[in-house]
């Protein structure tokens, strides 16, 4: 069973080989980069802080959502309460992503939950750094829509045929975090270590953290 979460209306295979290299700049790709230029030049902005923003999302790595798992997984009123409210909760570690809804999506027995943007490649950066190419590519955006259960066995992730696979679209304000479930055998670790287990990939839902 598979639900698709939609939360933007456009229209909807981890590909062998991303192909966004060989498109030209999508529509929003376009806007944003004219955005930027106008705000420099009517001096609302200069093109020295523009670039310091850009370079601090760059610097950003996937560490800060898997600390933020990784504390969810070990403290139970962290995890209800970023569930509840992702920004604020994101926020107590020192992340912040201002103009940006940021909602968690947990893992469970019978759910599994995945992340893409149709659109584009809109992607909780503050969290996870930089997106991979084939989160960006066509080829991904939209077979995971169509068939994410096979786009999933191509990672290496097999669900049992009745867990429910629900795909949420990701939009230009809203962004999505997948809290993975907590593999067995870690009872004992510490959330130091538990954090090196938590990949961008889980947080995304394509795989499933694995003990060491």
């Amino acid at each position: 069973m598979s639900q698709h979460t939609h939360d933007h209306g456009h229209d909807h295979r981890h590909p062998p080989q991303p192909d966004i290299d060989s498109e030209p700049m999508g529509y929003y790709q376009i806007m944003g980069a004219a955005l930027g230029e106008l705000l420099i030049e009517k001096g609302v902005i200069t093109a020295d802080e523009l670039r310091a923003t850009i370079e601090l999302i760059d610097s950003k790595s996937p560490e800060g959502g898997a600390k933020v798992v990784a504390r969810a997984w070990t403290d139970r009123e962290y995890k209800k309460r970023l569930l509840e409210n992702g920004n604020a909760t994101v926020d107590e570690l020192g992340i912040e992503m201002p103009d940006t809804h940021l909602v968690v999506v947990e893992n469970t027995d019978t759910v599994h939950n995945v992340i893409v943007c149709t659109l584009c490649s809109c992607y909780p950066r503050m969290l996870l750094g930089l997106p991979p190419d084939w989160y960006k590519a066509h080829a991904y955006r939209s077979r995971v829509v169509h068939e994410p259960r096979a786009v999933l066995g191509e990672f290496g992730t097999e669900l049992p045929d009745d867990t429910e696979i629900r795909v949420h679209d990701s939009t230009a304000d809203m962004r999505y975090l997948v809290l993975p479930r907590r593999p067995d055998g870690t009872e004992d670790m510490s959330e130091k270590e538990l954090v090196e287990l938590v990949t961008r990939d889980c947080m995304i839902g394509v795989t499933l953290p694995k003990a060491l």
